[in-house]
């Protein structure tokens, strides 16, 4: 499932608090996901890691209470106690904890309680965690754990990579040579043995990067080790090719309305550049100058144009230059 749609469904189903488990491959945002839900809702965000926790840990150390002379459990202090309090509780990497660390989870789980301890009544939980043919260090989720979930396998799709991207304002460059070469955005491989590989957050390494100001003649060997050698190659030869773009506030101020230019490359990269200067300045004018800029380039680059500035916000259909070119590509839109 995409991650716009797992996101859209745990929406609701934290409100119902329905335990939620998300699958998905190294790398690919999962915890970003429940991070944003927990933002948006304006809840609590506790990321804790069963992995690093003895069964003890979630139950609590028994003790004599010399008052009542029973045998009771203290009670974990990292877990929330304000009854009042409202948030998820991220179980990550849940697979990773050993058989008898999950087994404790059963219950907090299942009955929202373990031991002396019970779960707020405004607390939701999700979990995730890799796939079993991931070939990290897993232990099968026994089926008892596993039915206490709704479960999700989370997909890596670049349509909404690349809105994250631009909401985040990520190197052009990143953006577009992940446009132009798609089977970049995701190369993990578990049957090979190479530790760097490019990933959703990997290519978030690469933008902070470039953005470190470290000197060419190593630059490349850095986004390899963050992306692997194929992807760093590929990203560096298309930086070198899209290096001589136009200006882009020329293209906004209406100065340059046409380019002669055929090189897809270069294409991507300026459409690419085109979204994210103009998110600063939405006013009448430089829309209808983009616009009738975006009517001098290839088709299919102008629709990719017009639907990535749809994505980012931009209201284009106020502009008197909006019904000019909806007649004019309207045979591709059709």
């Amino acid at each position: 499932m995409k991650s716009s749609n797992i996101l859209k469904v745990i929406d609701k189903l934290i409100d119902r608090k329905l335990p939620v488990f998300i699958w998905g491959a190294p790398g690919i945002g999962k915890s970003s996901i429940v991070k944003q839900i927990a933002q948006e809702k304006s809840l609590e965000f506790l990321d804790l890691r069963l992995s690093l926790l003895d069964p003890t840990d979630l139950k609590g150390i028994p003790f004599f209470n010399a008052e009542t002379k029973e045998g009771v459990w203290a009670k974990p202090s990292f877990l929330p106690s304000d009854p009042q309090s409202r948030g998820i509780l991220f179980l990550d990497e849940i697979n990773t904890a050993p058989p008898a660390v999950q087994a404790s989870a059963y219950q907090l789980i299942l009955d929202r309680k373990v031991g002396e301890y019970e779960l707020p009544s405004g607390w939701s939980i999700v979990a995730a965690g890799n796939r079993e043919n991931d070939r990290g260090v897993i232990y099968k989720m026994p089926p008892p754990l596993a039915n206490r979930f709704v479960h999700f396998e989370m997909e890596v799709d670049f349509d909404d990579w690349k809105a994250w991207a631009y909401d985040a304002e990520l190197e052009n460059s990143i953006i577009a040579y992940l446009a132009y070469d798609k089977s970049m955005l995701f190369t993990f491989d578990p049957t090979s043995n190479e530790k760097s590989f490019a990933t959703p957050r990997s290519w978030e390494y690469v933008d902070s990067i470039i953005k470190s100001n470290i000197e060419s003649g190593l630059l490349l060997d850095s986004i390899t080790g963050a992306v692997g050698r194929e992807a760093a190659v590929g990203y560096s030869a298309f930086k070198n090719v899209i290096g001589a773009l136009p200006d882009l506030e020329k293209i906004l101020e209406g100065t340059l309305d046409k380019l002669d230019e055929d090189n897809p490359k270069v294409l991507m990269a300026l459409c690419i550049g085109l979204v994210n200067a103009i998110k600063e300045n939405t006013n009448d004018e430089t829309i209808s100058n983009l616009l009738l800029f975006s009517m001098q380039i290839p088709g299919e680059f102008a629709i990719m144009l017009v639907k990535d500035l749809q994505s980012v916000g931009v209201d284009l259909e106020r502009s008197v230059s909006w019904k000019e070119w909806v007649k004019k590509f309207a045979y591709l839109l059709s």
